[in-house]
């Protein structure tokens, strides 16, 4: 079993940057495949991007592509999301998320398929 412990949110303006973490606490860190999803009042949660199990190779959702980058760091346990240039659409919460399962690209955007989720952390773009 992991813990999943989200930080790094807050209110930034329009443009703006922000990294956020995801410290994973638990079994090895390398034997998970790992997301960032988000959801925002009255939508259904979002596909944001993860990072595959063992080859960490990572896929960010068509529509944030050039703006969002997902990293893990299997030394620290830690998954990160630089998110830049950022637009009030992106005010969300966002959660990590993570499962023992080993997902083709095509299914790493399929919720169900987590087993463990962080509490969120809150993203707001405002100016």
């Amino acid at each position: 079993q992991v813990q999943l412990l989200e930080s790094g949110g807050g209110l930034v303006q329009p443009g703006d940057s922000l990294r956020l973490s995801c410290a994973a606490s638990g079994r090895a860190f390398a034997g998970y495949t790992m997301a960032w999803f988000r959801q925002s009042p009255g939508k259904d949660r979002e596909f944001v991007g993860g990072s595959k199990r063992t080859s960490g190779i990572p896929s960010i959702a068509n529509s944030l592509k050039g703006r969002f980058t997902i990293s893990r760091d299997n030394a620290k346990n830690t998954l990160h999301l630089q998110m830049n240039s950022l637009q009030p659409e992106d005010t969300a919460v966002y959660y990590c998320a993570a499962t023992e399962r080993v997902l083709i690209t095509s299914s790493l955007p399929r919720d169900e398929f987590y087993d463990y989720w962080g509490q969120g952390t809150q993203v707001t773009v405002s100016s």
